[in-house]
């Protein structure tokens, strides 16, 4: 349990010696210059118990003035309670901390939550568009695990739409000759005769073609029909293009710091469609429309049209809907499961809308059971537009990051990282900058990322974090170099020394708001604050010629836990922090 929440559990018990059976919540002053914390709840109580909000207020003042914890305890207006903590809470609040900056955490109830995030589509480049999924994917599932849930992380990736058919298709006009293509063909081996940085050529002129030729579009459909009906020739090829492309889809993603238990895609789905469709059908709940199999799923109390689910287009093929359906009633099967997140652009909120309300209304998934949709924006160029090469295509997400480690690389101090060090450190400086950057506004936001202002030492950027972190871990490492030892946090100086306090003490609230919202941004302004905070009282004090020990030794106690809280906030972001930059 968080120092935060023992302090309310105190101030309740105060309420309730007061006279008044109820909860009120504590929280962080809008008006410092009457207190750090308020209690709003007076205006409330005096509905509840029919008397004025100063008289409870008063009441409730009466017992928090013998309370050890708090002082300057004053009301303001007509009934805000205004208090501060004393320096004896606040350095116990360190001590607490200071050897496990868990015990800073409120861990949940925990649950079982698939999260599924990456997207990926098979045989075509992760480009920019990929980065959002992967990067707020992957924080969400670490702050999960923080708070102390057990997660299943999925890269689901696209492997059974239109890209298959047309990859296919590319292949049998320039490889007739490849053993799969053979009359009697029946699953023999064979080696690729292409390598995997190939494919990044030869989507997008299959793709090409598809928009010019119709004859070409159609027979891509059909192959793609034929592999979703486990064609033995176009199966064995599309499963050796999908193994080469994957290993390159890792590759962006290791370099993300995006990490998945399950590297599951649609087609992992087939084996319970049939399963799924007999259900379906047997609860009544399909139909067919046009010749294709469809099912309602509007609601009495839509406000909008909600257009039926469909599942099976009139020549048999599947589509997204069919799969991810199929998917969700897989891992009811395969996994115990209280809650499943999706991480996907936002326009794909109808989608989700619509795959949920089939799951819950055919009974796949219990109501018990919660289904999440945490949609976001657009990352944009300086132009407002999608990131674009210089031919006009869209920006591959490593030709991104490779522009920005530029960027970075030009920042770093080579006086102190050696030359064979410089191109790891300047790429873990550059990904800290875009996922930073990325993790900065709301999920669902549209934002700029300006490679120069991001990769910046100053201001709001990923750099300026890890700069002052390194900071922090040298001055650490100085300490022991002329040992110095530092065990209890015992003096507070000043204002400065306490701003980082009551940083510290509120970090429980943010990570569960962050969980709260399914978005980093709570984290991203609070490290930054909280980092701020520190470098004004760095700047301030000279921590290791301090003459007075006690003090020396509580402003190293208090670099350390900053330093550890800062590299925790770093790690649920997927930020690696590097030893010198």
């Amino acid at each position: 349990m968080s120092y935060w929440k023992k302090l309310e559990e105190d101030l309740n018990k105060a309420v309730k010696e007061a006279g008044y059976d109820t909860s009120v919540t504590l929280s962080l002053s809008n008006r410092p210059d009457l207190g750090e914390f308020q209690i709003n709840d007076a205006m409330r109580l005096a509905k509840e118990y029919h008397k004025s909000p100063i008289e409870i207020a008063n009441d409730i003042k009466r017992v928090l003035d013998e309370d050890k914890n708090f002082k300057d305890i004053n009301i303001a207006g007509a009934g805000f309670i205004n208090l501060s903590l004393t320096d004896q809470c606040l350095t116990s609040f360190v001590n607490e901390i200071k050897d496990n900056i868990e015990n800073n955490i409120d861990k949940m109830e925990p649950k079982n939550i698939v999260i599924d995030y990456g997207g990926a589509n098979v045989a075509k480049a992760l480009h920019v568009g990929h980065l959002r999924s992967a990067n707020i994917g992957e924080a969400l599932n670490r702050l999960a695990k923080a708070l102390g849930h057990k997660t299943i992380s999925d890269a689901h990736l696209g492997d059974a739409g239109l890209q298959a058919g047309l990859v296919v298709l590319e292949m049998k006009e320039r490889f007739p000759e490849l053993l799969c293509f053979q009359e009697g063909y029946n699953g023999e081996d064979f080696e690729l005769p292409i390598v995997k940085e190939d494919l990044k050529e030869i989507y997008p002129t299959a793709s090409n073609k598809s928009k010019e030729d119709e004859n070409f579009l159609n027979e891509a459909r059909q192959i793609t029909y034929q592999i979703q009906k486990n064609n033995i020739a176009y199966t064995k090829l599309w499963d050796k293009l999908s193994a080469l492309s994957i290993v390159d889809i890792k590759e962006t993603y290791e370099r993300l710091n995006a990490k998945f238990d399950l590297w599951e895609g649609e087609r992992d789905s087939f084996q319970y469609i049939p399963e799924m469709f007999d259900l379906l059908k047997e609860k009544g709940l399909t139909y067919v429309s046009d010749g294709a199999t469809v099912m309602d799923v509007k609601e009495d109390t839509d406000d909008k049209e909600m257009p039926p689910i469909l599942l099976q287009k009139s020549d048999g093929a599947y589509l997204y809907a069919t799969t991810d359906l199929a998917t969700i009633y897989g891992r009811m099967k395969r996994f115990p499961i209280d809650e499943i997140w999706y991480t996907t652009d936002i326009r794909q909120e109808l989608h989700f809308t619509q795959v949920f309300r089939a799951a819950y209304k055919s009974g796949i998934v219990p109501e018990s059971v919660k289904l999440g949709f945490y949609g976001f924006g657009t990352m944009n160029g300086s132009d407002g537009k999608p990131f674009k090469t210089r031919t006009g295509g869209v920006m591959p997400l490593n030709e991104l990051i490779d522009l920005i480690k530029v960027e970075c690389r030009k920042r770093l101090n080579e006086n102190i990282v050696e030359e064979e060090n410089r191109d790891n450190v300047s790429e873990t400086i550059a990904l800290a900058a875009l996922k930073y950057a990325d993790l900065l506004p709301f999920r669902a936001t549209d934002y700029i990322f300006d490679p120069a202002k991001f990769s910046d030492l100053d201001g709001k950027t990923g750099p300026y974090l890890l700069y002052s972190t390194i900071r922090m871990k040298s001055l650490l490492n100085k300490a022991k170099e002329e040992n110095i030892e530092y065990k209890n946090y015992t003096v507070i100086k000043n204002n400065t020394d306490k701003d980082v306090l009551l940083t510290l003490l509120n970090l429980p609230n943010v990570l569960k708001r962050a969980y709260e919202s399914k978005s980093l941004n709570e984290v991203t302004d609070y490290i930054y604050k909280l980092t701020s905070s520190y470098n004004k009282f760095y700047s301030e004090n000279k921590v290791l010629t301090e003459e007075n020990d006690n003090l020396r030794e509580s402003w190293l106690v208090l670099s350390k836990t900053v330093w550890e809280t800062n590299m925790m906030l770093l790690n649920i972001m997927g930020i690696d922090c590097p030893e010198k930059m």
